[in-house]
């Protein structure tokens, strides 16, 4: 019997020979014949073939598809040379109407029926692990002498007819000095399922304990090691399960199909991509191209220029543009606010660059079909009611946006309004957006620029924010141009030193990303954009029209 410690060098023409004659006493190909790709295989009735591949092509991350044979053809020329698909797996499963119903080491007694049967070859993640050792991370599975650890998901993979599953996924960890790498050595391996699909904690894909995959074997994180998921093939065992097909085969998840194809250079368009972390609880990583990065980079550098002079540049942080852009690219559903009374003694007292900036954000999460609602003051709702209704009617918004507002009835009021039935694991949102909102000072009062206090015209929405810092999976966005703003709390000692009344007017209340974007320097007053929106509707006092055309720097 051949030993395994050579296994990992052998040519793949070798490896199948010994398969074939049982000469291996190992449970797994993971690390085998490297820098050549494997393959999962499903083999199913003719009659279902069509609509699976309609299903690989519309899953084509966990399914890419690299071959499909015809109906009793069991060699595969495309992808090795003396290929057998009876005999070239270590193991096999039988499924019969969607239980396993036994552990095959060949199939050759089934040849009759695989007359009738199309094998489709898909694309596995152990074709990328010589690419992933190369980079100089270290596989965790192969070290410890095991297979890879797989899990199903809570995320719904696209369904085509009798096809439907969730999500399955292959989690290896990595240091986290070596993310970076990891992401940049796997992304071009399209047909290795390419870049992970996720970076962090394993709740967030519904993976509830990383101890007992679903598949596979439990592998152990070292000290400083991130769980990395990327999209697996045995997501098509999961749609064979489904679908209760009368007979189908596949191969053991652990024991992939070994192809003569050599794994393809890494190429990725967009520059080498970047791993950011947008959250340490829950831990989470998202994945951006460096060209992204930069121009994102570029445009904050563009939102921070201070046309008033106000000392604004003090309070920048390079990076939050980018830290928020990537946290809204994850959400799901993202709950915005805005308003600012700051004319106080005007009707409506609201200033005019937070709801173009609100309905714009909105617009663009609609468009990214993410879901959206708004919440702002009671006594703002009919006026923000109409101008949603422009945007509407403008083409701004695809469609009306729920528009929400908010009063503290108790100590539970924030968290029941955030989450469903106020169960902390249930979030009704991913992200919360405010948007040149009045914040809340130290002292509990709201403040515009001149020290005047607005109280009594701002609803507590400020809760929302700090009841969001206690659950996981929320993560929150400031915008603003003064430091008084919800959100800039994260910036409010450099308010307080280099704000005219910072010491009294700074926000206290923290988002997770501060974004200070200051406008351009044309805009000393409202009327550089005021006009635009004045078109907008006429006389009857609603609307855009209604904004009052006062400076900007008020607030």
């Amino acid at each position: 019997m051949l030993l395994t410690g050579g296994l990992k060098s052998l040519l793949p023409h070798v490896l199948r020979r010994t398969i074939r004659c049982n000469g291996l006493s190992i449970s797994n190909t993971s690390g085998m014949a490297e820098g050549y790709k494997q393959a999962n295989i499903v083999i199913l009735h003719k009659s279902l073939a069509d609509d699976f591949e309609k299903f690989c092509r519309a899953n084509d991350g966990p399914l890419p598809l690299l071959h499909r044979s015809q109906p009793g053809d069991w060699k595969c020329p495309s992808l090795r040379s003396d290929s057998d698909i009876r005999t070239d797996c270590l193991q096999y499963r039988k499924y019969e109407h969607g239980a396993c119903t036994g552990s095959l080491k060949s199939l050759k007694e089934y040849s009759e029926q695989l007359k009738d049967m199309v094998t489709f070859y898909l694309g596995c993640s152990f074709s990328s692990e010589k690419a992933i050792q190369k980079a100089g991370i270290p596989i965790r599975n192969i070290e410890q002498k095991c297979n890879a650890s797989m899990y199903k998901t809570s995320v719904p993979c696209n369904s085509i007819s009798m096809f439907h599953c969730n999500l399955v996924v292959t989690m290896r960890p990595i240091p986290e000095s070596k993310l970076g790498a990891a992401v940049s050595a796997t992304s071009g391996l399209i047909e290795a399922h390419g870049a992970p699909i996720h970076i962090g904690d394993p709740g967030l894909l519904g993976i509830q304990d990383l101890s007992k995959p679903d598949y596979g074997d439990p592998v152990h994180l070292h000290p400083g090691d991130i769980p990395v998921f990327w999209a697996s093939g045995v997501t098509g065992v999961e749609a064979i399960i489904n679908s209760r097909a009368p007979l189908a085969f596949t191969n053991s998840p652990d024991c992939t199909f070994v192809t003569d194809l050599e794994r393809g250079t890494v190429s990725s368009s967009g520059g080498a991509p970047q791993v950011h972390c947008i959250s340490r609880d829950p831990l989470h990583f998202s994945i951006v191209s460096a060209e992204a990065a930069q121009k994102i980079n570029t445009l904050e550098t563009l939102i921070g220029v201070d046309p008033g002079e106000r000392g604004i540049g003090h309070l920048r942080r390079q990076g939050e543009l980018l830290a928020a852009s990537l946290a809204l690219s994850r959400a799901g559903s993202v709950l915005v606010t805005t308003g600012f009374p700051t004319h106080y003694s005007h009707q409506p007292p609201e200033e005019n660059d937070g709801p173009p900036g609100a309905l714009a954000i909105a617009a663009m999460l609609q468009a990214l079909q993410k879901r959206v609602a708004m919440v702002t003051d009671r006594r703002a709702m009919e006026l923000n009611t109409k101008i949603i209704e422009e945007a509407v009617q403008l083409g701004i918004l695809k469609k009306p946006i729920p528009l929400l507002s908010y009063q503290r009835e108790n100590a539970n009021s924030a968290l029941m309004f955030l989450c469903e039935n106020g169960n902390p694991a249930r979030p009704r949102f991913d992200h919360l957006v405010a948007i040149e909102r009045a914040g809340m000072a130290a002292d509990g009062n709201y403040y515009n620029a001149r020290k005047v206090n607005i109280k009594h015209l701002v609803d507590p929405i400020d809760e929302l924010f700090l009841a969001a810092q206690s659950i996981p999976g929320i993560t929150t966005t400031g915008v603003g141009d003064g430091g008084n703003e919800l959100g800039m709390g994260k910036v409010k000692d450099a308010v307080k030193k280099h704000i005219k009344n910072g010491d009294v007017i700074a926000c206290d209340v923290e988002a997770d990303f501060t974004v200070v974007a200051g406008g351009k320097a044309s805009e000393s007053t409202g009327a550089a954009r005021g006009p635009q929106w004045q078109n907008c509707q006429s006389g009857d006092g609603g609307g855009w029209a209604a904004l009052p055309q006062h400076p900007l720097t008020d607030d």
